[in-house]
């Protein structure tokens, strides 16, 4: 079936944010009498959204998860930082034009908090591709909860075997699985672990951002062409 919607995940998948998600964790950390933790251990904990990071790195700097504040104190830290460092992913630009041109409707959906998503991507010149932006802390709920998902392909008019999920995660594979979506994984941002979670055969991958636009295409290639309407002369 051939591609109509295209909802991207954030993090990983259209913006390198990694520097500032450690940088933050890592001030909340120094606050609280631990270590800082290196970008590539504050990186693996990311893709379940603010509270299930900051759960992530207490508990493995050796405090309580759920001390009360952390969560508020990332968030301002965080605040403070959404772009310090974090820039969209090299051709993530081009492919949104590409993507826009083709008649495809594109949107988000992160289990980053709405309000940082919405600065970020006004911050970085992408808000103006999308038709609509979901973030984790809003009533469609947290990937891999599929609600969000579907709520978009509803609200853009098309089925979710027409929508394809861009991302980088277990959790996006997770999501895709569960809407009855195509998913597309990228191998380029923050490392893909797939976790064991059981493929379906029909997922495809991608190394950089400019493979998705022949890949969306590829779609429309192999859907059927529908039947040429019957004359009176082929009834005869």
């Amino acid at each position: 079936m051939a591609i109509r919607l295209v909802v991207f995940d954030l993090d990983g998948t259209l913006i390198d944010s990694r520097r500032d998600l450690a940088d933050s964790v890592n001030a909340v950390l120094v606050e609280l009498g631990a270590a800082p933790r290196a970008l590539d251990d504050v990186t693996a904990m990311v893709g379940e959204g603010a509270a299930v990071l900051v759960q992530r790195a207490l508990s493995v700097s050796g405090l309580p998860p759920d001390m009360p504040g952390a969560l508020d104190r990332f968030l301002e830290h965080y605040a403070r930082r959404l772009t310090n460092h974090t820039r969209p992913y090299p051709g993530i630009a081009e492919t949104l034009d590409g993507l826009t041109k083709e008649g495809l409707t594109l949107a988000v959906l992160t289990n980053k908090p709405q309000n940082a998503t919405n600065e970020i991507l006004e911050r970085l010149g992408l808000a103006r591709w999308f038709a609509e932006v979901i973030g984790g802390d809003t009533a469609a709920g947290r990937k891999p909860d599929p609600a969000g998902l579907l709520s978009i392909a509803r609200d853009a008019g098309t089925l979710p075997a027409e929508t394809l999920l861009v991302g980088d995660s277990a959790i996006d594979l997770r999501t895709a699985h569960r809407a009855g979506s195509a998913i597309c994984l990228a191998r380029y941002g923050f490392g893909l672990h797939l976790d064991d979670v059981p493929l379906r055969g029909d997922e495809r991958f991608i190394d950089q951002p400019a493979d998705l636009l022949p890949l969306v295409r590829s779609f429309r290639a192999n859907t059927p062409a529908a039947p040429a309407p019957e004359t009176s002369q082929s009834r005869t």
